[in-house]
């Protein structure tokens, strides 16, 4: 079973797999990072592969990252309803509002599935946008792309931080928990090891973000 395997049950994932950007480099950077990661080291394999580019290292990674937690929020759809978690919270002190800047310029209070779906479909609009995430081999980067990366990565953060304030009991009960911390894990080493997330963001989770970055 590969790493981030979720075994036998057959689980239904939010939406689907999206891929890595097509071309030999972004195909060669996918392999390294399944090499690495099936090593168990992954302070390893987080760290920028020798000679490559900082770009396409974050842009394969993104994509891997919006797999990860729509996999594991799509075990969760069921259970997470506008009436168990009429806000997107996690836990008492922090509440998240979406809006995009586009099509909700001001921020709106709506409940964790709805954000989960607004945040969703956001991210995927990014990543099939060609000139953020380009597909095509040597294609430049736009000079915002690590902005972009950033928003994407702090917003999936709020995932995970939902999913662990309000849903951790019932991950447990599916047997799922050392999937979701192994793939937490993934997250926050990575993010922290190219400073992709401010440390107030992470607030919600930061006692588990400490013992994941100084064990």
């Amino acid at each position: 079973m590969s790493l981030f395997g979720l075994g036998s049950r057959n689980h239904r994932t939010f939406r689907p797999k999206k891929s890595s950007p097509s071309g030999s480099k972004g195909l060669q950077l996918k392999k390294h990072i399944e090499a690495t990661l099936g090593s168990g080291n992954l302070r390893e394999a987080v760290r920028l592969p020798p000679g490559e580019d900082l770009n396409e290292w974050l842009a394969v990674n993104t994509v891997d990252f919006f797999n990860q937690v729509n996999l594991l929020y799509g075990t969760l759809t069921e259970f997470c309803t506008s009436s168990s978690c009429p806000t997107m919270s996690a836990g008492p002190k922090y509440e998240y509002r979406w809006a995009d800047g586009i099509n909700i310029k001001k921020p709106i209070e709506v409940s964790a599935p709805k954000y989960v779906e607004y945040l969703m479909d956001w991210i995927e609009a990014q990543l099939d946008n060609e000139s953020i995430f380009p597909q095509k081999l040597g294609a430049p980067f736009p000079p915002n792309f690590q902005d972009v990366v950033k928003t994407i990565l702090k917003r999936l953060f709020r995932v995970y931080a939902h999913i662990y304030h309000s849903h951790f009991q019932k991950i447990v009960s599916l047997k799922e928990e050392a999937h979701l911390n192994t793939c937490f894990k993934h997250f926050v080493l990575f993010t922290w090891e190219f400073c992709l997330i401010d440390k107030g963001e992470l607030a919600p989770l930061y006692e588990i973000v400490e013992s994941i970055l100084y064990c």
